[in-house]
């Protein structure tokens, strides 16, 4: 589940350059003090790769009285991908998981044929103020790995690879940039990396992957001699090399893509099937509590919208 509900964004087409396919301006939404950003699923994008969800977070202070508290509930059919900048959540699942993640680690849980899942603010946390910054990504899986048995792999941010040049830095969270590979397991071609561009500092964006796109997270980013502000996602046509140039603030920024699906993908709520009847399998499973429950979170869950 995304951290809060928002509505797809009602997105521009324009693009800047002969290079970009598609310009998202996400609608943000404010929730609780939250402002959170969904840049996919849009009416003019609903995947690139396999990324199908793309919510940004904040950054946002929690006041002494609030807290991150989205009960449990179920997903079919993907994997998330919780990437923190700031603050800590902590995670229980049907699993029997129970860990907190912390800025630069990696969650990549694995729904495969169901999962259930909570994501909270730790206990020690609350009643103090708290910063929060972060992205969740949903990434669909292939169709031979729709119904796999649902896995759960959390990789700390000391085991992730940096690139570090002049005026460059970064992590590889899943796939390979630069001659740099993610330890992080991917079930087809994906990338999805956190780059940091000093201005003027140019880092070239190759054409290796089939569907690539970035989202700006701060400062501004040059390509093609446009200039781009924060919060807009840019999806790049295939087969071109772009150069990416941070703009005169320099630019903080997530390149994400992979492989094109084989098949079209449906996605509800929390569900995302190549079969309609699939996820109407699963909004019975769950109205029927047929899921798993979460150890140690028993006592609340979503209903069904």
């Amino acid at each position: 589940m995304s951290f809060f509900p928002g509505n797809d964004p009602e997105a521009g087409d324009a693009f800047a350059c002969d290079a970009i396919e598609n310009l998202i301006i996400p609608r943000s939404s404010d929730i609780g003090g939250f402002a959170v950003r969904r840049a996919l699923p849009t009416r003019q994008r609903r995947l690139v790769g396999p990324f199908i969800f793309f919510d940004r977070m904040g950054p946002a202070i929690l006041k002494a009285g609030e807290a991150l508290d989205v009960k449990p509930h179920p997903h079919i059919g993907l994997s998330t991908v919780t990437y923190l900048f700031d603050g800590e959540i902590k995670h229980r699942d049907s699993l029997g998981t129970e860990l907190v993640i912390r800025p630069g680690d990696v969650n990549l849980m694995t729904a495969g044929r169901g999962i259930v899942h909570s994501e909270r603010t730790p206990e020690n946390l609350r009643g103090h103020p708290l910063s929060m910054s972060g992205l969740q990504t949903w990434l669909a899986l292939p169709d031979d790995k729709e119904e796999i048995d649902p896995a759960f792999a959390h990789t700390a941010k000391e085991a992730m690879p940096v690139i570090d040049l002049a005026g460059i830095s970064g992590r590889v969270v899943m796939g390979s940039l630069d001659g740099v590979t993610s330890p992080v397991a991917t079930f087809t071609d994906t990338l999805y990396a956190d780059l940091a561009l000093a201005a003027g500092r140019r880092f070239p964006f190759s054409a290796l992957h089939e569907e690539r796109a970035i989202y700006i997270l701060s400062g501004s980013l040059i390509v093609a001699g446009d200039r781009f502000a924060a919060d807009q996602l840019l999806a790049f046509r295939p087969g071109d090399e772009i150069t990416l140039e941070g703009g005169p603030e320099g630019c903080h920024l997530m390149l994400f893509g992979g492989a094109a699906l084989n098949s079209k993908r449906y996605i509800w709520w929390n569900f995302v099937s190549s079969s309609k009847e699939r996820i109407e399998q699963a909004k019975e499973e769950w109205r029927t509590a047929r899921f798993d429950i979460v150890p140690g979170d028993e006592d609340e869950f979503v209903p069904l919208p």
